[in-house]
């Protein structure tokens, strides 16, 4: 009997750590951010436009291909990653997936004015302008087309680490690789990705283990929830891309996930059964000393 009591206290205390200090402690050391949102309402969208891809064919073509890339369709890059690094500060996306990658919405507003919509307006002040200049002098319409035709060309499916590739490689490395491809580095130089975002961007082999999914999510949606004043731009992936990438992250660091989760079950009956022989055993052996 003084067992059962000794277990019972031992069953309170546990619960009440579990249900109450730990989760103030959380709450504290995270505090709370609003889920992602993945319709993009707060930015200078579509309006509601319907765009024209076979015009915005011919206005991309015409604005977009000084800079970027769209391989696909068979415009290659117009210089090296590291010299588009040194021009840029960072190497221009290859165009070709974007209209898969990117939210309708954020793309538009993107293309309308770059620094705002990617909220990182606080890093370009006093005569700084970022890379990409803004295309609000454009019509809505024209920017709908635009959007319309970076859809029309995207592939349909892309694999985990393809999203990876177009969405984060351009700033971030992944040191330790899958176990196919081995190490990623950034596509742009250290030295010019430092000086372009403030410092250094970390590796990504860890973070799924170092942040956590939730984090992760809530961060690539909108990084000034966590960071304030963070240099990271708001990407704009939608859902299905952002899901895509922390996958990519969890296969890479974490790739072991799924057989330690069915583990898990396997133990605690293992436990179960070794406390109830373990419980036997003392009775027998303690019976005639209580």
């Amino acid at each position: 009997m003084r067992e059962l009591k000794i277990l019972a206290v031992v069953v309170v205390f546990t619960l009440i750590t579990y249900w109450g200090v730990e989760p103030f402690a959380h709450s504290q050391m995270h505090p709370h951010v609003e889920a992602a949102d993945y319709q993009f309402k707060d930015v200078d969208g579509l309006g509601g436009l319907k765009g024209d891809a076979a015009n915005g064919a011919s206005l991309v073509q015409a604005n977009c291909t000084a800079c970027h890339s769209i391989n696909k369709e068979g415009f290659p890059p117009v210089m090296d990653d590291a010299t588009a690094a040194a021009s840029y500060g960072v190497v221009p996306p290859d165009l070709s997936s974007s209209g898969k990658l990117y939210n309708a919405e954020y793309l538009a507003a993107f293309i309308k004015n770059p620094a705002k919509a990617s909220k990182v307006e606080h890093k370009f002040v006093d005569g700084r302008v970022h890379p990409m200049p803004s295309y609000d002098w454009m019509q809505p319409q024209e920017i709908a087309d635009m959007v319309a035709y970076l859809q029309s060309i995207a592939p349909e499916k892309m694999t985990n680490k393809e999203v990876f590739t177009d969405a984060c490689q351009r700033c971030h490395g992944i040191k330790y690789g899958d176990m196919k491809g081995g190490s990623m580095a950034a596509k742009t130089p250290n030295e010019h990705i430092k000086a372009y975002m403030g410092k250094l961007p970390p590796d990504l082999s860890q973070y799924i283990r170092s942040r956590g999914e939730s984090y992760l999510h809530t961060f690539v949606n909108d990084p000034q929830k966590h960071l304030e004043g963070t240099a990271m731009p708001r990407v704009g992936l939608t859902q299905e891309a952002e899901q895509q990438v922390v996958a990519y992250m969890q296969e890479v660091g974490d790739s072991k996930k799924a057989e330690r989760e069915a583990l898990g079950p396997k133990f605690l009956i293992y436990l179960v059964i070794f406390a109830i022989f373990a419980w036997l055993w003392k009775a027998s052996k303690w019976r005639d000393v209580h």
